[in-house]
């Protein structure tokens, strides 16, 4: 792993879906529509959506498909803290299948029809459904790809925005380790 450099891995940002942080959750979809149309097809797709400050064009932000769903009920507001528990859900608490039913009850969560709940959704500024990153979703360019594992499975992080001299350069996905984990054990089986 210490051989493999997250820079032979990361995609970078000049390929991935950004926005500005003045823009929709419908104009960010369409940027991941688009920036999946001109990826490189061998590689797996865009997942996330990167927000960035208008003026300097810094990431300031990250919007995962979790974070998409989440938004399109803001009832969740109600009873969700994110903040305080940020990438973690309900069950890691111990809830039963039975309190989580009747949270979804309770609180009417996912009543009203998809279309009707999208066509709301798409009008929200990217800011208000964005996380912000923490100081555990940063890896330099630099560091092997054993540093960015141990990273994504400590944060239970989906990607790592990586840095060449505090600037951001690039992501680092969770799929591509993995595809490049399945590649190396298959040259390993290879080599037998």
């Amino acid at each position: 792993m210490k051989t493999i450099l997250v820079k032979d891995l990361m995609v970078p940002l000049s390929e991935y879906a950004t926005v500005d942080e003045d823009a929709t959750l419908s104009e960010a979809l369409d940027a991941l529509e688009k920036a999946q149309e001109q990826f490189d097809k061998t590689k797996y797709r865009h997942r996330a959506i990167l927000v960035c400050e208008k003026k300097s064009n810094k990431v300031v932000g990250k919007i995962s498909q979790l974070d998409v769903i989440r938004s399109l009920e803001p009832k969740y507001d109600l009873f969700m803290e994110e903040k305080a528990f940020p990438q973690t859900g309900m069950s890691h608490f111990g809830f039963s299948p039975k309190f989580m039913q009747g949270i979804l009850d309770q609180y009417q969560l996912w009543y009203d029809p998809l279309k009707d709940i999208c066509g709301k959704a798409g009008t929200q500024k990217v800011t208000e459904i964005m996380h912000t990153p923490t100081a555990g979703e940063y890896v330099k360019e630099t560091a092997n790809l054993g540093e960015a594992i141990h990273l994504i499975i400590m944060g239970h992080h989906q990607s790592l925005l990586v840095t060449k001299k505090e600037e951001i350069v690039g992501i680092l996905r969770l799929t591509d380790i993995f595809k490049e984990i399945c590649i190396d054990r298959r040259k390993m089986h290879q080599a037998k």
